[in-house]
C-alpha cells in the first residue's frame, strides 16, 4: 500500500474536518500498531507505517494540507504546487511514539534539562516484622537495625573526591545522549559514557567509588500503631537505597505479621474464642469470665439451653480500628463438653433424670427421629 493509492484522511481514519489533534491522536495510535518494532519481519505492516507517516506529514502542515485539500496527492507530484514531497519524517513525533512504545530511553523527555538523564530514586527496601497479638492490640514504638546503602559522608553523596569536581563528557559534550541512525531512523539513547548525566568525575571518591552511597548499618525508630494485621504496610520515607550522585532515597516499607494466640483468633477487628462449658452449665445457664487483650475481664452470659457451636457476642471487646475509632466485638462460640468422668452418684441422678425425660427437652433429637420414622414407614 502506498500514501498515493488512498485518501490521506481515509487512510489516518478521520473527517476531512478534523482538527490537528484528531488527526495527531489517530495518527499515533496507528504508528504504535504498525510501528517495525511492534511487527517485526512484517513487510506488510512496515509499508503500512511508512504510508501513514507520509499522510501525517502532509495533513500536520497548514500549508501541506490546504495543497492537498486543494489539488489532491497532484499537489506534491512532479513539483506540484504543493511542493516540499511526501517523505518526510517528524522525528519529534515519532520520538513521542517510541516513549510511548518503549518507555522513556528514547527522546529528551526521559531527562532532564537538555535530554540529560534525571538521576534515578533510590531503591526501596521491605522489612519484615513479627509482632504478638497484645502488641498488634495495644500498638508499640521500637527499633530495627537495617543495613542500607546511604548517602557518603566524604563527598555528600556527589561521588566526587573532595577537591575534585565534574567535567562535561567529551562523548555526549554535555547533551546525556547520543544519536544512532537505524534506516530513515534517527533514535537517541543516553549516552553511554556518562549514564546521561552528560557530566563526568573528574576524580571518583576512593571511599564510595564515585557512587555516592555506601553500605551502613542504621538503627530506626518505629512505630506500630495499635490495630495492626498480618499484611500491615508502614512506610518509612526516605530510609531507603540512598540514589546516586545524591538522588533522593527510597523508602524503606516494614510488613507486619502477626503471630498466632494461644487463644484468640482474629479476623478484621473481631476477635473470637472456643470456651468449652459443662452440660450442665449449657442446660441451667451461666456467667463464664474471659480475659481481654486490654487487660479487662468480660463476662458472657450463657443462656440456659444453649447448643454447643453457638456463638455470643460482647460488643467493642476486640481489636482497636486501624487509624480509626472504636473497636471491633469479641466472639466466644461455646461447645458444650459431655462429662467423660462420673461418680456413682451423679449417675444415678442422670438416671433419675432420664425417667423424668418427655422428649420435650431435646426437641431437635425428637425432631430428628420423628423425621426417620417418617422416611423410614415408621
Amino acid at each position: 500500500m502506498s500514501a498515493a493509492e488512498i485518501d490521506f484522511y481515509e487512510l489516518l481514519g478521520v473527517d476531512r474536518g478534523a482538527d490537528g489533534a484528531t488527526i495527531k491522536s489517530a495518527y499515533r495510535k496507528l504508528a504504535m500498531k504498525y510501528h517495525p518494532d511492534r511487527n517485526p519481519g512484517d513487510a506488510e505492516a512496515e509499508a503500512h507505517f511508512k504510508a501513514i507517516s507520509a499522510a501525517y506529514d502532509i495533513l500536520k502542515d497548514d500549508q501541506k494540507r490546504a495543497a492537498y485539500d486543494r489539488y489532491g496527492h497532484a499537489a506534491f507530484q512532479n513539483g506540484g504546487p504543493g511542493g516540499g514531497g511526501m517523505g518526510g519524517q517528524d522525528f519529534n513525533d515519532l520520538g513521542d511514539i517510541f516513549e510511548t512504545i518503549f518507555g522513556s530511553a528514547f527522546g529528551g523527555a526521559a531527562g532532564g534539562p537538555g535530554g540529560r538523564a534525571r538521576p534515578r530514586r533510590g531503591a526501596d527496601l521491605r522489612y519484615d516484622m513479627q509482632v504478638s497479638l497484645e502488641e498488634a492490640f495495644d500498638g508499640k514504638n521500637t527499633q530495627i537495625e537495617v543495613e542500607v546503602s546511604s548517602t557518603c559522608d566524604t563527598c555528600s553523596g556527589s561521588g566526587a573526591e573532595p577537591g575534585t569536581a565534574r567535567r562535561r563528557c567529551e562523548l555526549c559534550h554535555g547533551a546525556g545522549k547520543v544519536r544512532a541512525k537505524q534506516g530513515f531512523f534517527v533514535i537517541e539513547r543516553p549516552c553511554p559514557n556518562c549514564g546521561g548525566a552528560g557530566e563526568v568525575l573528574e576524580s571518583p571518591c576512593g571511599d564510595c567509588r564515585g557512587e555516592g552511597a555506601v553500605d551502613k548499618l542504621q538503627t530506626l525508630d518505629v512505630d506500630i500503631p495499635p490495630g495492626v494485621d498480618n499484611g500491615t504496610r508502614i512506610r518509612l520515607s526516605g530510609k531507603g537505597e540512598a540514589g546516586p550522585r545524591g538522588a533522593p532515597s527510597g523508602d524503606l516499607y516494614i510488613f507486619v505479621h502477626v503471630k498466632p494466640h494461644p487463644v484468640f483468633e482474629r479476623e478484621g477487628t473481631a476477635l473470637f474464642t472456643r470456651v468449652p462449658i459443662s452440660f450442665t452449665s449449657a442446660a441451667l445457664g451461666d456467667t463464664i469470665d474471659i480475659p481481654g487483650l486490654d487487660g479487662e475481664t468480660h463476662s458472657i452470659d450463657i443462656p440456659s439451653g444453649i447448643q454447643s457451636g453457638k456463638q455470643l457476642r460482647k460488643r467493642g471487646a476486640g481489636m482497636p480500628v486501624l487509624q480509626g475509632r472504636g473497636r471491633g466485638d469479641l466472639v466466644v462460640e461455646v461447645q458444650v463438653e459431655t462429662p467423660t468422668k462420673l461418680s456413682s452418684r451423679q449417675k444415678e441422678l442422670l438416671c433419675e433424670f432420664r425417667e423424668t425425660e418427655t422428649g420435650e427437652e431435646c426437641p431437635q433429637s425428637r425432631g430428628f427421629f420423628e423425621k426417620i420414622k417418617e422416611a423410614f414407614g415408621g
